[in-house]
């Protein structure tokens, strides 16, 4: 079900308890990344790494990120993706993979939030429909808004 370079790793309890307090129909709560990383599933890598990681350094000083911190996450971004980027780009194939997962798991949330920040307050819930996900792969998934996506 997963596409190839997806992965799922059971998420920490603090954020299973938050998280199954948004959507309690869930039972199980994961963590998706591309390699050690799940930046590739909101945008594009920059050809130039520097750029790149100018972009993670100028969020880290937005949210009040500790330098530890930032160095640990720019270390797992540089572990990121290492195979091919799926054809359409790695948002579409989590958009594919979210649709799939509504028909036939029924409602799911999903949660941008990242692991630099501590899970914070969130906006409210907002709910589409796997057909609305997958017409919008690269504006669908909204950092600290949790998304119930529905068949």
């Amino acid at each position: 079900m997963l596409p190839p370079g997806l992965t799922a790793h059971a998420a920490d309890r603090a954020a299973h308890l938050r998280l199954i307090g948004l959507h309690p129909g869930a039972r199980t709560v994961v963590e998706l990344l591309v390699g050690a990383c799940s930046c590739d599933l909101i945008r594009p890598r920059q050809v130039d790494q520097r750029a790149d990681e100018r972009r993670h350094r100028e969020w880290s000083r937005r949210h009040g990120i500790p330098r530890t911190a930032l160095l640990d996450g720019l270390e797992r971004h540089r572990r990121g993706a290492r195979g091919p980027v799926p054809p359409g780009g790695w948002p579409a194939a989590l958009a594919a993979f979210v649709a799939e997962h509504a028909r036939n798991a029924g409602d799911s949330l999903y949660l941008l939030s990242f692991t630099l920040a501590p899970l914070q307050k969130t906006g409210p819930t907002r709910a589409m429909t796997a057909a609305e996900v997958v017409a919008r792969p690269d504006a669908w998934l909204v950092e600290g808004t949790p998304t119930l996506v529905a068949r």
